[in-house]
């Protein structure tokens, strides 16, 4: 395809668009544990999938699941595309929640007596190097960060020298969040592209206008929890959603057993009785489109 000879031309637009969103904002509550709301847009001349997602403020993964059959690098012009910019909130609620399977963050924290979370896409570690799931706190905050290459990095690619200082060549970006365990960080990247992706070594990176809009929200010992939860649960109103993912990593042998934990847990939590209507939600498995569709209901009173 002639396109693909200009794939690096592409990638260098790519990375100096300025999207119009950065670190979206929701409240939210026990009651109302779905944020956002879907869109459409209409492809334009010369857009890519990856334009779309990164004005949205969404990954690679959420535009190209939410959209199958559409070519991300050659969508038709005039071409409605769905813009998954709903999510089902993950569990724990609390600090800097990473959801590798999902490839998305999101930040709790109270802002007077309002619970607010802030939510952002991320790439994730490649197979045999995705983060270790745990708990971890945030050690160190840095601007314009130096990158020490790993010796195992340095092993791969002998052409990088010990320190990448700040500069356009460093993959950490203008920001980074150090982790309290191993040598992760939350980062910046100067590769956007692969947002929403398996790129990294196991560090989380953001966008670069994400990572600096949470970069200064984050202060230093705040707990961060690394998980995997591929099939989110949530209430809003009168219904219950469930949002899907791959489970690209095989971690979840019953699925259902997986969502019948999380109804069982709301119902503890709120005082609410959840129905599921397990034909909707194992269409919404099968699918794994990652867009929050109803499942279910809430039935006041007692459970």
């Amino acid at each position: 395809m002639k396109f693909l000879k200009f794939w690096p031309l592409w990638l260098f637009f790519f990375s100096l668009c300025a999207p119009c969103r950065a670190l979206e904002r929701y409240e939210w509550s026990l009651q109302e544990m779905v944020v956002g709301r879907l869109k459409w847009h209409v492809v334009s001349e010369g857009e890519t999938l990856l334009d779309i997602a990164r004005w949205y403020d969404l990954g690679y993964n959420h535009i190209v699941l939410a959209n199958p059959g559409i070519d991300p690098w050659l969508p038709p012009v005039g071409k409605k595309v769905l813009i998954p910019s709903e999510f089902v909130l993950p569990e724990p609620k609390t600090g800097l929640v990473v959801n590798l399977a999902e490839m998305r963050l999101y930040f709790f924290r109270r802002e007077g007596p309002k619970k607010i979370v802030y939510t952002a896409p991320i790439g994730v570690g490649t197979e045999g190097k995705l983060t270790t799931l745990g708990v971890y706190s945030i050690i160190r905050k840095k601007k314009n960060p130096s990158w020490h290459v790993p010796k195992s990095i340095r092993e791969e690619d002998p052409s990088l020298p010990p320190v990448v200082p700040p500069g356009p060549e460093n993959p950490l970006g203008k920001y980074a969040l150090y982790l309290s365990r191993g040598s992760y960080a939350i980062h910046g990247t100067n590769k956007p592209w692969g947002i929403g992706r398996r790129v990294s070594h196991g560090c989380i990176r953001m966008y670069p206008e994400d990572i600096e809009a949470l970069y200064p929200l984050v202060p230093v010992g705040t707990p961060v929890f690394i998980i995997y939860q591929p099939y989110k649960l949530g209430i809003r109103g009168e219904k219950i959603f469930l949002q899907a993912f791959p489970d690209f990593e095989e971690k979840i042998s019953q699925p259902f057993q997986d969502i019948l934990r999380q109804v069982q847990k709301f119902s503890r939590q709120t005082g609410l009785k959840l129905h599921i209507y397990w034909m909707e939600a194992q269409k919404v498995l099968k699918d794994k489109k990652g867009v929050p569709s109803p499942v279910g209901e809430v039935r006041r009173g007692k459970p």
